[in-house]
C-alpha cells in the first residue's frame, strides 16, 4: 500500500491494530465501570470546595501524628524481620535446584497463593482471629513478604551456577550445609537490599491497614475522614507524606551501602 508520494504505510498497519484493540478495551472497561466525565466537570466546583474544608491543617494534632506516626514505624519494623524469616525458609522451599520436587510444588503454591490475596484481606481474616489491633496488623504485613521476598528469594536460589552447587556436595555435604555455606552466601546480599526495600512497602501497607482497624496514624486518618474533622485529616495526610518519603530515603541509603558492600566482597 503507497501513500503520499510513494510513502509505504504498511508498517504502521501492526501498530495501528494494537492501538485500535487497546481503544476498544479502555472505551469497554469505562462503559462498564459507567465513567462519566461530564459528572467529573459539573462537580469539580463542589471538588474545590471540599478541597478548601481541608486547609489549614489541624496543629493541635501535630503531637498525635507524631505518636501514631511511629506507631506506624514500629509495626514495619516488627513485621519486615518476621516478615523475612518466614520468606526465607519459603525461598529455600520454592528453589528446584535445592528442594525436593513435591516441597517445592508446595512451597510455590503457598507463595502464589499470598501473592494473589491483598494485604487488607489477609488483614480482616486475621482480625476476625486476633482482634483489631497492632497484632492482627503486624502479621498481616508479615505474611504479606512471603510473597514478594519469597518469590525473589526462590527465583535467585534457582540462578545459582550449577557448576557451584556441584563443586560443594563433592565434599559430601549435607543438604543444610550446601544451604549454609554454598547457597546463602550467594543470594544474602540481595536478600537483604529486597528486605530492605519491603520495609519501605510495609510502612505504606501499615498505612492502609491502619485505616481498616491495625492501628497508627493510618487509623487517625480514617477516624478524621469519617468524623468529617478535615483538618486533621489533613495533617494525617501530611504526616503520611513524610513518613513515607523519609522511608524512601532510609531505604535508597541502606540498599546502597548493602549493595556497595556486596561488590566489593565479590
Amino acid at each position: 500500500m503507497s501513500g503520499i508520494d510513494g510513502y509505504d504505510f504498511r508498517r504502521y498497519r501492526r501498530p495501528a491494530a494494537y492501538l485500535t484493540s487497546l481503544a476498544a478495551l479502555i472505551a469497554l472497561a469505562a462503559w462498564q465501570a459507567e465513567v462519566d466525565l461530564g459528572m467529573f466537570f459539573r462537580n469539580a466546583d463542589k471538588g474545590v470546595a471540599q478541597l478548601g474544608a481541608h486547609f489549614p491543617p489541624d496543629s493541635s494534632v501535630i503531637g498525635i501524628m507524631v505518636k501514631e506516626s511511629l506507631i506506624t514505624v514500629a509495626m514495619a519494623l516488627l513485621a519486615t524481620p518476621l516478615g523475612g524469616a518466614i520468606s526465607l525458609v519459603f525461598g529455600i522451599a520454592a528453589a528446584k535446584n535445592i528442594s525436593p520436587p513435591f516441597i517445592r510444588s508446595i512451597a510455590r503454591g503457598l507463595i502464589s497463593i499470598e501473592r494473589a490475596l491483598p494485604e487488607i484481606v489477609v488483614l480482616l481474616f486475621l482480625i476476625v482471629v486476633f482482634g483489631i489491633g497492632y497484632f492482627a496488623g503486624i502479621m498481616a504485613l508479615a505474611i504479606g513478604c512471603v510473597g514478594m521476598l519469597g518469590r525473589l528469594l526462590g527465583d535467585a536460589i534457582e540462578e545459582i551456577d550449577k557448576k557451584t552447587l556441584e563443586s560443594v556436595e563433592l565434599v559430601g555435604v549435607t543438604r543444610s550445609q550446601l544451604v549454609r555455606y554454598a547457597v546463602l552466601p550467594e543470594v544474602l546480599p540481595a536478600f537483604i537490599s529486597n528486605l530492605i526495600f519491603r520495609f519501605e512497602v510495609n510502612i505504606r501497607a501499615s498505612v492502609v491497614l491502619g485505616a481498616v482497624g491495625a492501628g497508627g496514624v493510618g487509623y487517625e486518618l480514617g477516624k478524621a475522614m469519617d468524623l468529617s474533622d478535615y483538618q486533621q485529616a489533613t495533617t494525617a495526610i501530611l504526616a503520611i507524606v513524610v513518613l513515607v518519603l523519609l522511608s524512601e530515603r532510609l531505604s535508597d541509603f541502606l540498599r546502597k551501602k548493602v549493595n556497595a558492600k556486596s561488590a566489593a566482597l565479590a
